[in-house]
């Protein structure tokens, strides 16, 4: 019987205050928060991934696995092309990197496609401020743009008939779904943004209509 993979523990916790953060939004700030959660699910599919298929970053020059993801980290932190991926970016890269084809280390390209997809689907902006503007139909093709490249990792094969990289793992021995996990975490934070987004539009409006109806007809009469 299958034992099913233990749960961490923890505690809810928020960042400190932040002088900045009067210049947000309570939706600037969770689609920050969203931003900042999202690139750090990646950096630990990339982690994750790299165990698993550990032939990718010896295709680079990094040292070792945790060289690697390090030089992820800081091409994804500073939004650095990524030589493999040959100047493309946003989608157009996510097709290259689940190209099987594709040469380079897969894991690097894949992740940082992503990321990259992300960033642009949030007007090429990772932190938010009430100056700023979401698209809710972009966030959502975001989401959508996720579940299509997972479903694309798993079902693709390289020429030799092998899986593009090595993920999730089910057998008699071992279920392992935590790829699948995270990258629903992904998705779930991208949809929640995008009908969040959505609704403070509808709500302004209402917040409009409810004024001035108030205004006009709800007024308290004077008493003396």
């Amino acid at each position: 019987m299958l034992s099913p993979t233990p749960a961490p523990h923890g505690e809810a916790r928020s960042s400190p205050a932040a002088p900045a953060e009067l210049a947000q939004s309570d939706v600037n700030r969770m689609a920050t928060l969203g931003m900042r959660d999202n690139l750090e699910s990646l950096l630990r599919l990339a982690d994750k991934l790299y165990k698993r298929n550990p032939a990718e970053w010896r295709k680079t020059s990094a040292s070792s696995r945790e060289d690697a993801l390090a030089q992820v980290r800081t091409a994804m932190d500073r939004r650095q092309p990524w030589p493999a991926l040959q100047g493309q970016r946003d989608i157009q890269a996510l097709s290259l990197a689940l190209s099987p084809d594709f040469k380079g280390d897969r894991v690097a390209a894949f992740i940082l496609a992503n990321a990259d997809m992300l960033v642009a689907a949030h007007g090429d902006k990772t932190t938010f401020y009430l100056i700023d503007s979401l698209d809710a139909q972009h966030i959502y093709n975001a989401a959508r743009n996720v579940e299509i490249a997972v479903w694309l990792l798993s079902s693709r094969r390289t020429a030799a008939g092998q899986p593009l990289l090595l993920a999730d793992e089910v057998n008699e021995r071992e279920r392992n779904l935590s790829f699948e996990r995270e990258f629903g975490k992904i998705v779930g934070r991208l949809d929640l943004l995008s009908a969040v987004v959505t609704e403070k539009y509808r709500r302004a409006a209402i917040s409009y209509v409810q004024n001035l109806l108030g205004g006009s007809f709800l007024q308290f009469l004077p008493v003396r």
